[in-house]
């Protein structure tokens, strides 16, 4: 429980300080990134229970990475991550997760998840800004990618990358579990507010 609660202070902080910094009212981020006021409200204040969606969508709108508004105190120079430690952002009813291990720093961050996604179980994704890249790498198992409409079949050893500016979902296929390694590559930021 003290981890959660650490995890959303460490959002509520950064998600206050990138909308102040971007000079953006709450209404205004509401208004950009889909979120209800009241839900930024919430979390604002360290309260709630933000789903993934939610969390992407602010950094979306904010031009961050979503592990940047999920980052506590900075580390060491090299960072060492084990998944177990790592709780999932979002989980399947069947029991597919995502867990996002690490984002790169710098002026265009990579994001690293490792997902499970069980046979026909889904994640859809809502278009992100336009730059932004996706890597799906399937290290067991077999999946469906659909990216605008169209299914892509992607197998243990395969590699699809797409622009993720358009909707998107990941589906597990076949009969047993597929696990992948995925990256997001995000645009480098803009150099002062929206």
């Amino acid at each position: 429980m003290a981890d959660t609660s650490t995890a959303l202070r460490a959002v509520a902080l950064n998600v206050r300080a990138a909308r102040v910094r971007a000079g953006l009212s709450q209404g205004e981020l509401s208004r950009r990134s889909q979120v209800s006021k009241g839900t930024l409200v919430a979390l604002e204040n360290s309260q709630g229970n933000p789903s993934l969606a939610t969390l992407v969508r602010l950094a979306d709108a904010l031009g961050m990475s979503l592990s940047a508004l999920a980052q506590g105190a900075a580390e060491g120079r090299v960072r060492i991550i084990t998944a177990d430690a790592v709780k999932p952002l979002w989980t399947g009813g069947r029991g597919s997760e995502a867990r996002l291990m690490v984002t790169t720093t710098g002026p265009s961050p990579v994001e690293v998840w490792c997902w499970q996604l069980q046979p026909d179980e889904e994640y859809s994704s809502q278009a992100h800004p336009a730059g932004v890249v996706e890597t799906v790498s399937v290290t067991a198992g077999r999946m469906t990618l659909v990216v605008d409409g169209t299914e892509h079949s992607v197998e243990a050893g395969q590699i699809a990358a797409f622009d993720g500016d358009a909707p998107h979902s990941y589906r597990g296929a076949g009969v047993g579990t597929c696990h992948l390694i995925m990256t997001v590559h995000l645009p480098p930021s803009p150099a002062s507010g929206l």
